[in-house]
């Protein structure tokens, strides 16, 4: 999976660089709406993820469920950042403005600050299996706003943010489709990748735990 993921970026980044036509009137800077969106679903699909690990984790109380949702919440907290920081860059060359508080904007930092949140609430000092409940519901509670930040652009008009598909005045141009549809691919094989491997540290970072557990119980009393 990551030597998948490193192909495919390289093909995607060869893709959006020289293949996907410039855009006539934002020009150059408009390319940064490949990587932007793509980073935009890969945390909504984190995001996700930490959402059906929590129930799993809530009904089973298994620490593999627990394990994946804290990994997923950090990669998506990285790639949230990554949308906050290329969103303002694209709009202060096209529409002359770092930042406005409209609706998509303010519910995608929200985001950003409830899984930041769950984040060092998974990781705060304290009983294990309590801070694991207390995260999971936060992780399903959390999720609420995900479908929030999507349907923004849509349910409140008055926003600087484009909708670039199912706009009846204009959309993706059909040459700049396969590169967009390549970095989603992309991004997504990296965000597979990531989370295999984050998990998997998190349930060793887990299992070492435990032995100390038993190493002190057993020669320390």
């Amino acid at each position: 999976m990551g030597l998948l993921a490193y192909v495919v970026l390289s093909v995607a980044i060869y893709m959006v660089f020289v293949v996907a036509p410039e855009e006539k009137m934002m020009g150059i800077v408009q390319k940064i709406f490949y990587f932007h969106v793509s980073a935009a679903w890969v945390a909504f699909l984190a995001f996700f993820v930490v959402f059906v690990g929590s129930i799993m984790f809530l009904i089973k109380r298994d620490y593999y469920w627990d394990g994946i949702s804290l990994a997923s919440a950090e990669i998506g907290v990285v790639f949230t950042t990554i949308v906050i920081t290329t969103g303002p860059i694209w709009a202060k060359t096209v529409w002359n403005a770092w930042w406005t508080w409209d609706p998509k904007l303010t519910t995608a930092i929200i985001m950003w600050f409830i899984y930041l949140a769950y984040v060092v609430l998974r990781l705060a000092a304290g009983e294990e299996e309590k801070t694991a409940r207390f995260a999971a519901i936060f992780g399903i509670i959390g999720f609420l706003d995900v479908p929030l930040v999507f349907a923004a652009g849509r349910w409140w008009q008055k926003t600087f943010h484009p909708i670039i598909f199912n706009n009846p005045s204009g959309g993706l141009d059909p040459a700049m489709k396969p590169a967009f549809f390549i970095s989603l691919f992309a991004f997504t094989a990296l965000y597979i990748y990531l989370l295999v491997k984050s998990a998997r540290i998190n349930l060793l970072h887990r299992e070492l735990n435990r032995l100390k557990d038993i190493v002190n119980e057993k020669f320390y009393g």
